[in-house]
């Protein structure tokens, strides 16, 4: 019957893009690794040039074998409220993170001006917002979708895309910040929730907006944290 041979080239299809979405993980963790390793250039340079060439060109590129438009990627215009309401929402409770921890660190005093680097508060604000934009159309735009459409378990989808999340963030604690062991152990417990809070917005608005947004707001937590 055609409606079976047409389900069956769906399932083929949701599979294909599974297995490309996985390879495309595996190709990240290995290939961004080795640059933290080999290289540490201005994050200028890195977060405008070199990580939207290694991490968006591929996304593009399957995106074009799969005769996928964008909006597979969450870019639509639809459920903009609900991305801006729920980003904001859970981004304050990442927001309340970074004065405790930063509390914490501090030894019982605030100090929000740490670590924010040589960059002026507003370029450091806006060049979060071109990291944010990269790393959540990879993961939750392509990696996350893909592995939903094939699990078909939102829960498990979103805990094997936080995991690889997570783990392409251990070279840089490794090789640049040259961090100890329970000191990465919690940078990436960090941004392991994260990761599930930010598939979860995303899952609910199936808008690129609401995780971009959210990102914005996490990385300052991990700022005043490092």
């Amino acid at each position: 019957m055609q409606w079976i041979s047409v389900l069956k080239d769906v399932n083929l299809s949701k599979m294909r893009n599974f297995k490309n979405a996985v390879k495309f993980a595996v190709y990240l963790l290995i290939v961004w690794g080795f640059y933290r390793f080999l290289f540490q250039l201005p994050e200028v340079v890195e977060e405008l040039i070199i990580k939207p060439i290694l991490w968006l060109t591929p996304v593009f590129y399957l995106l074009y074998k799969e005769k996928a438009s964008l909006s597979s990627l969450g870019f639509t215009f639809k459920n903009l409220f609900p991305a801006v309401y729920y980003s904001i929402g859970l981004g304050l409770v990442f927001v309340f993170e970074a004065l405790i921890i930063n509390l914490i660190k501090y030894k019982g005093e605030f100090n929000l001006g740490a670590n924010i680097g040589s960059l002026p508060f507003l370029s450091a604000f806006w060049l979060s917002f071109a990291t944010a934009i990269t790393e959540e159309i990879t993961f939750r735009g392509y990696i996350f979708t893909r592995v939903w459409g094939y699990l078909k378990n939102e829960l498990w989808s979103n805990i094997l895309t936080s995991l690889f999340w997570a783990l392409i963030h251990l070279p840089i604690t490794i090789f640049v910040w040259k961090w100890g062991i329970s000191e990465s152990l919690i940078y990436l417990a960090l941004t392991t929730i994260f990761g599930v809070g930010s598939a979860f917005v995303f899952a609910r608005t199936k808008n690129i907006l609401s995780p971009i947004l959210l990102h914005v707001l996490w990385q300052w937590p991990i700022i005043l944290f490092r």
